[in-house]
């Protein structure tokens, strides 16, 4: 148990879920008094109230209802944590600095970004870029296929210079 608790982060191949791994990991911060950790992971855990399922009551009004921990999918807890990412960058540009210690905490448990070459390739795998006027019709279609594993001003930026190059 030692060796799981000296590493924070997580990710889909690790046969525990992204709620339990925080809960796990904040436990783990506690017994070693790591309190930048343990902050961070009472953040996270803080902002599950606000998942929420809509439920119809007996009246026939329609309201919500917070989600039970079983209810709580790892998709969820990674939109709160990417909301948080992006908070603290827009904190760090402001700062006029690139990275924190909070930031590459909070990125450990989100799946791992696709890489500009990654994009790249695919863009040139899979999308003719001699048939289309603007580089930015190509737009969804990549972003339909990385999804959240890519960032959208990254993307563009890509395919303007990927466009240039023409």
């Amino acid at each position: 148990m030692a060796e799981h608790t000296a590493q924070y982060g997580w990710d889909a191949s690790m046969e525990i879920s992204l709620y339990d791994k925080i809960r796990q990991d904040m436990k783990a911060a506690m017994l070693k008094k790591d309190t930048a950790v343990r902050d961070t992971m009472r953040l996270i855990m803080g902002a599950f109230p606000e998942l929420t399922v809509p439920i119809t009551l007996e009246s026939g009004k329609k309201s919500t209802r917070t989600k039970t921990p079983e209810e709580i999918t790892d998709e969820d807890i990674q939109n709160i944590i990417r909301k948080f990412v992006k908070s603290e960058k827009t904190v760090l540009e402001i700062k006029k600095e690139t990275s924190s210690d909070y930031l590459s905490l909070l990125e450990s448990y989100l799946p791992k970004m696709a890489t500009t070459e990654e994009i790249e390739v695919w863009i040139k795998t899979n999308i003719d870029l001699s048939t289309i006027k603007s580089p930015m019709q190509a737009m969804g279609s990549v972003m339909k296929h990385f999804g959240k594993l890519a960032d959208g001003n990254q993307v563009k930026d890509i395919l303007q210079g990927m466009t240039a190059k023409k």
